[in-house]
């Protein structure tokens, strides 16, 4: 497996952003635990009550600040061998006064867009004069935009649920509940390479029309369709997400048909993505493909989403975002149709954009998978 990210891809990624912000006309980005955290310093730092703060100034040196308890956590994570200094402060201590205290010529700061609410706030009492701004529009350009071992990453997610996926005609039959397969779903994601589960959704019969179903006590009957959706966190913190079809025996001619005919959309959507292509032709691609074939009121979301150490986040595909796709985005292609009270279904890939086209992080079948 290739080496984790170090110190100084973390360097190289905070750079790219104290510029973004520096040409923005912004002094400072703050940035609490998450998802930009963690890809701007490798620290997998607790959401807690108590705060924790990377301040990074767009003209000095960074810091981070984090309660006094959690110094031993810092201290062994990839902020320390990068040099920043890490700020204690006990349970008395104003932290939110000592981030405005490391930045006092600061006018307006970047806030990560997954700080709470209530910190916001409070990040607002203790710089009463300063304005606020969302900091997505620094971070997320270039989280969007994936490097080699970022792929590669992916690469390993991808090749990790679909092991999962190659086991599950294993696990279905008449006479289970959904709990029950996905409990042993859940189990072989770990056993996979994954240190956590994201989520698990086994939608069998008409649960399989609810496009985020989770898991029910419902037993999975002869004859139904079932949607497996199911992902997870790999140890570098990039994430897996794939959607496989499955039918424990025959689901009838009618099913067959429409699922014939979102393969197509699917595999026309997968054609049409590259560099030029916007993010609204791709769904566009899969949507007219599923109206043509009297399915466009069942299809009922976008068409993917994209993902890297979020299971959503920059690019969407969907009509009105005329984004235009580049080498190194990763994103999901997942139509699919929804019949109210009987079935649906979804078939769903990682791509990444590459200069032709697209690569396909998931390669597990993506015909409809019969278990007898």
């Amino acid at each position: 497996m290739e080496a984790a990210f170090g110190p100084a891809d973390f360097a190289s990624r905070m750079e790219r952003v104290r510029t973004a912000a520096r040409e923005s006309g912004i002094d400072a980005v703050l940035v609490t635990p998450g998802a930009d955290l963690r890809y701007l310093t490798g620290y997998d730092a607790k959401a807690l009550e108590r705060l924790t703060c990377l301040v990074l100034p767009t003209d000095g040196d960074a810091v981070i600040v984090v309660p006094s308890l959690e110094v031993p956590a810092a201290l062994v994570s990839p902020i320390a061998a990068m040099g920043i200094p890490i700020i204690g402060c006990t349970e008395t201590e104003n932290s939110y006064s000592r981030v405005a205290g490391l930045i006092p010529a600061a006018r307006h700061v970047a806030i990560d867009d997954h700080m709470w609410a209530s910190k916001v706030l409070r990040m607002r009492d203790a710089m009463p004069s300063v304005d606020q701004s969302a900091a997505g529009p620094l971070i997320e350009p270039i989280r969007m935009r994936k490097d080699e071992r970022e792929i590669a990453a992916l690469r390993r997610a991808g090749a990790a649920i679909d092991h999962v996926h190659a086991q599950v005609p294993g696990l279905l039959r008449a006479g289970r509940t959904e709990r029950e397969v996905g409990r042993d779903i859940a189990e072989l994601i770990i056993a996979a390479g994954h240190v956590s589960v994201d989520f698990v959704i086994v939608a069998a019969g008409p649960n399989g029309a609810s496009p985020h179903h989770d898991l029910s006590d419902r037993v999975i009957q002869q004859g139904d369709a079932v949607v497996v959706d199911i992902g997870g966190t790999m140890p570098d913190g990039y994430c897996s997400d794939c959607t496989r079809m499955y039918s424990v025996g025959d689901p009838g001619a009618e099913y067959l048909e429409k699922y014939a005919q979102l393969f197509q959309a699917q595999q026309q959507a997968s054609a049409l993505a590259a560099p030029g292509v916007t993010c609204a032709a791709i769904d566009s691609a899969a949507r007219d493909r599923l109206a043509e074939a009297g399915l466009g009121e069942q299809f009922i979301h976008r068409t993917g989403h994209g993902i890297g150490m979020q299971t959503h986040e920059e690019p969407y595909i969907m009509q009105g975002n005329e984004l235009i796709l580049e080498p190194g985005m990763a994103f999901s292609i997942e139509p699919g149709f929804y019949d109210q009270g009987r079935f649906g279904a979804r078939i769903e890939d990682i791509v990444v954009c590459t200069e032709h086209g697209v690569e396909s992080m998931n390669n597990q079948t993506r015909e409809l998978v019969i278990v007898d």
